[in-house]
């Protein structure tokens, strides 16, 4: 049985390689149907970031956003960092991050961490 996984992205321009890698990563084990599911949620610094991504981290992103995968940005922090319609302009849902990441936790999904 494969397991379903939740990328929960939280970096950003503080650490910029680990938001790069949990991008790539999440793409490249989607394209390779490493889990039965895989999901992709925003969060803290890391909106920031994708709002402002280029290059290869911005072509990985807009494979996973193709592929339906990216489940949400959060949208409080969204709000607090004036990022809102930047996000809503880029192709991101906005949802609470905490009531998103409880229901994939609640439907079994691991966490991965970025």
């Amino acid at each position: 049985m494969m397991a379903k996984a939740l990328f929960l992205i939280m970096s950003g321009k503080e650490s910029p390689e680990r938001a790069n890698i949990g991008i790539m990563s999440a793409a490249r084990s989607a394209e390779a149907k490493r889990y039965e599911d895989l999901k992709v949620i925003f969060f803290g610094p890391s909106e920031e970031y994708i709002a402002n991504l280029s290059g290869q981290p911005l072509e990985f992103l807009r494979k996973l956003q193709a592929m339906n995968l990216v489940d949400s940005a959060c949208v409080g922090v969204a709000e607090r960092y004036g990022m809102k319609d930047k996000l809503v302009s880029l192709g991101f849902q906005l949802a609470p991050a905490g009531e998103r990441i409880a229901y994939y936790v609640n439907k079994g999904y691991e966490v991965i961490s970025f």
